[in-house]
């Protein structure tokens, strides 16, 4: 039987994480998995790389504790594509699977790897899109005659 974690997220302390919670121990029951343990981060934002929950997670998973993590939704894991992708990369080298339940991707089958690998392909083209304005930038500044980086250090001999 695969051991899963579930991971949940609500942005306030006001918002109830049991209606996530809910869905996914049905899910997890339907597929007939067991839950090795629920994080869940409360009043916490998405746009946070760390999270304590999320940390607690991922210190669990290069353990190898569980074989699935679980999510209600990819926003309520990750905000960022660069975040996501990153995070995906580091679990699928631990062997473990992603499930996203509101989304219905599953790494574990051919449509989920799919979807996963157009997503890390995205993110390749996020970070050489931002390589190219960086690189723009500071061929302006030196045209400019903007000096970059640190000042030089002067000292007399």
């Amino acid at each position: 039987m695969k051991k899963v974690a579930v991971y949940g997220r609500v942005s306030t302390k006001d918002q109830d994480r049991e209606s996530q919670l809910l869905d996914l121990r049905k899910y997890v029951k339907l597929r007939n998995w067991e839950i090795y343990q629920e994080y869940v981060d409360r009043g916490v934002s998405g746009a946070k790389e760390s999270r304590p929950a999320l940390d607690k997670l991922m210190k669990d998973a290069r353990k190898r504790k569980f074989d699935i993590l679980l999510v209600w939704k990819f926003d309520r894991f990750a905000r960022s594509t660069k975040h996501l992708v990153t995070a995906l990369e580091e679990l699928e080298g631990l062997g473990i699977d992603f499930c996203s339940y509101e989304d219905s991707i599953d790494t574990s089958t051919n449509h989920g790897k799919l979807v996963f690998t157009i997503m890390g392909a995205i993110a390749e083209f996020e970070r050489s899109l931002i390589r190219e304005r960086v690189l723009a930038g500071v061929r302006r500044a030196k045209e400019n005659g903007i000096r970059l980086g640190r000042p030089s250090l002067e000292v007399d001999i």
